[in-house]
């Protein structure tokens, strides 16, 4: 495949010797490579990667994406079932992984209750009623706010209750 921009590649060995040695070794290959089959070998992986980059940036540039996504990566594999199914298998164990890493309160070390879903823990819902309240005397000018020094919060901001002597569609509460 054509290579949309030509780039000047490094001159050298992408890759360390000792781990496309390991690579030749374990496929079978005498025990110390030859260096000519190293040196093919680290040129075929970058053709590769390079080959695969471009095709997923142009799987992107159809979808009209400036950005390359995971997705584009598995367009462009969708004729070669092994290694499909590799990149599932490493994007689904990648999303265990990380489920398990919220699960793990690295605070104080303990795990949450509720396990790999990602749920609170019942002191941190008290802690965010606190923060309702703090709100609510009139200290800040939003409800909702993620954190008392008032830092950037995440997601949508809640609607103040009418109730509470705030501004609700324009008009103030009775």
């Amino acid at each position: 495949m054509t290579e949309p921009r030509m780039r000047l590649r490094q001159k050298g060995q992408q890759f360390p010797t000792t781990d496309l040695e390991a690579y030749l070794i374990a496929f079978g290959d005498a025990i110390p490579p030859l260096p000519t089959t190293i040196t093919v070998l680290d040129e075929i992986i970058t053709d590769f990667i390079i080959e695969s980059c471009h095709e997923a940036a142009a799987a992107a540039q159809h979808s009209r994406r400036a950005k390359i996504k995971v997705d584009d990566f598995k367009f462009m594999l969708r004729r070669d079932a092994a290694k499909l199914g590799r990149i599932s298998e490493l994007i689904a164990k990648d999303k265990e992984m990380k489920a398990q890493r919220k699960a793990f309160n690295t605070d104080e070390g303990a795990v949450v209750k509720g396990g790999p879903k990602g749920e609170e823990k019942k002191g941190a819902k008290k802690r965010a009623g606190e923060e309702e309240e703090a709100v609510g005397d009139g200290e800040s000018a939003v409800s909702g706010v993620s954190g008392v020094d008032g830092g950037k919060g995440k997601g949508r901001k809640k609607k103040r209750k009418v109730g509470e002597g705030s501004v609700a569609g324009g008009r103030r509460g009775k």
